[in-house]
């Protein structure tokens, strides 16, 4: 199994001055999951090299088991330092993509060229898409097959309103996800805020939050 795993580059979080990018959980427990599994994992983002980690997932209160393994594994740090560019991703030779979340997509990888490319040939040829929390932000413009927007009728969850409102950010993000989502005429559901939440519907997997990411890639795993 050859997996894709597409990181933010985006690292200010609006105009606050504050700084956001990628969420540790997020990309650490999948990393792990799919790693366990078997799996070979290519890292990118759009700038490539080391993505911005979002300071608050690096806090005391925010670390699990797979945020301690990755403290202490080099040969996963020295992979997320030297995420290739985007750009030079071919889609060919992987099974499957995911994006963890973070702040960071909703500014950079739901605008990004690349990432809509990306998503777009992984749908057409039926390979799984996996995207948590605010990474689901990225189903902002690619399509269908059909020309229509690519989560229009599939049931599909992702960060909630009152989640954001809860972090405090609603005024401060683009765009919300769920509003977005239901915008783009996905059936969006949602479980209870912070709770553990996924859904899959055909090849797209998508979980709700932070504490949706490991369930997020076993329901990935399932499908290859």
């Amino acid at each position: 199994m050859n997996i894709l795993m597409i990181l933010t580059s985006h690292e200010d979080l609006g105009n606050t001055g504050k700084k956001t990018g990628f969420w540790l959980e997020e990309f650490a427990a999948p990393y792990y999951k799919l790693k366990d599994a078997g799996a070979q994992i290519t890292l990118a983002s759009p700038k490539g090299g080391q993505p911005p980690l979002d300071p608050n997932s690096d806090s005391e209160d925010a670390q699990t088991d797979a945020t301690r393994r990755f403290k202490d594994d080099a040969a996963a740090n020295a992979a997320l330092a030297n995420t290739q560019k985007l750009s030079e991703i071919d889609a060919a030779g992987f099974d499957a993509v995911f994006f963890p979340g973070g702040h960071g997509p909703l500014w950079d990888l739901a605008e990004d060229a690349d990432s809509i490319r990306l998503i777009e040939t992984f749908a057409a040829s039926d390979r799984p898409i996996g995207a948590v929390c605010h990474a689901p932000a990225v189903f902002k413009h690619p399509k269908g097959t059909d020309g229509k927007p690519l989560v229009s009728g599939k049931r599909v969850t992702g960060f909630t309103n009152t989640e954001e409102e809860g972090v405090g950010l609603t005024e401060v993000v683009p765009f919300l996800v769920e509003d977005m989502l239901k915008a783009n005429g996905g059936n969006y559901q949602k479980g209870d805020d912070w709770a553990s939440f996924v859904l899959t519907d055909g090849k797209l997997v998508t979980g709700q939050n932070p504490a949706s990411s490991e369930e997020a890639a076993e329901a990935l795993l399932k499908l290859l």
